[in-house]
């Protein structure tokens, strides 16, 4: 039987008409608008894509959207004013610098300066130790995102075995700890594998749940899936171009094979990708609800 596919692109326009119904709600019983300010430094063409994504994003469910587009040259000194006039405008919930920032700037100090209040990338040291104890106001979108994929297609979570591939701090790590929290949606029980695992294999096969950042072309094949299980692929590998010039994309795992073994399994593209944007945009939101809740 052929996997089912978990549609990140349908799911994401789910969540984003359930947030705009909250935005309406805000704007209307409390006269609050969220606000979302990015902050472009230089001109890589994948990060303009990406902040005009999120601008677009925005506007379509009612977010203020701010954009600040700064010159690649900017001194780290002036970058950090801005994130603390940033900080202290009411009218910002939620503050995205746009990664990565030139070589002349450190990355972390700028995001250390931004108020773990508006940071809605969920990468502030503040809110990791939040995530960890279990008291998370933003998670980072991505495994936001994963979460809801897992939840939303009726994957049970309560004692599942879930096996992570990857152990970034954008990706594995936060996952990980999302999932074994003792909440709904999470108490799984989570291993993780990295390079140095020894016979990862032996591990997936396991999985209930099998999440995959690797980073890699078919890091994952149908011999390492546990028949019926439900597969995260979060890998986004560049294998050329199609007939029209757009770049062809694949992920982490040979989906054509594993789609035969797996129960449930998401895409790439239309898996995980929309569900990142749309996790900040839900990040957005709860920032304003926090804002209003620390005013009255």
């Amino acid at each position: 039987m052929t996997a089912e596919i978990i549609s990140g692109k349908d799911l994401a326009k789910v969540i984003r008409a359930e947030l705009g119904e909250e935005v309406a709600e805000l704007k209307e019983k409390h006269g609050i608008v969220p606000g979302l300010a990015t902050v472009l430094v230089g001109e890589d063409p994948a990060s303009v894509s990406y902040v005009t994504a999120k601008g677009k994003a925005c506007d379509k469910i009612g977010i203020k959207s701010f954009q600040h587009t700064l010159p690649a040259e900017i001194s780290e000194e002036e970058l950090l004013k801005l994130v603390d006039e940033l900080n202290h405008n009411d009218a910002v919930h939620g503050i995205l610098v746009q990664l990565p920032l030139p070589k002349h700037i450190n990355e972390s100090k700028v995001l250390y300066a931004i108020d773990p209040n508006k940071d809605v990338d969920g990468f502030h040291p503040v809110n990791v130790g939040r995530l960890v104890i279990g008291e998370e106001v933003f998670p980072p979108c991505t495994p936001a995102g994963i979460q809801e994929l897992i939840v939303r297609s009726g994957t049970p979570t309560e004692g599942a075995e879930l096996v992570v591939v990857g152990r970034s701090n954008i990706v594995g790590k936060p996952i990980s700890i999302m999932m074994l929290q003792k909440k709904a949606g999470a108490n799984s029980t989570v291993t993780i594998c990295h390079t140095r695992t020894r016979n990862i294999a032996q591990h997936t096969r396991r999985a209930d749940i099998l999440i995959v950042a690797a980073g890699k072309q078919n890091a994952v094949t149908a011999d390492m899936v546990k028949p019926g299980a439900t597969v995260i692929d979060v890998g986004v590998n560049r294998i050329g171009f199609t007939e029209s010039g757009k770049a062809k994309l694949v992920g982490d795992v040979d989906f054509e094979a594993v789609k035969e073994v797996a129960a449930k399994i998401t895409p790439v593209p239309g898996g995980v990708g929309p569900m990142t944007i749309t996790m900040l945009l839900r990040n957005t939101v709860r920032a304003a609800k926090f804002s209003q809740l620390q005013v009255a």
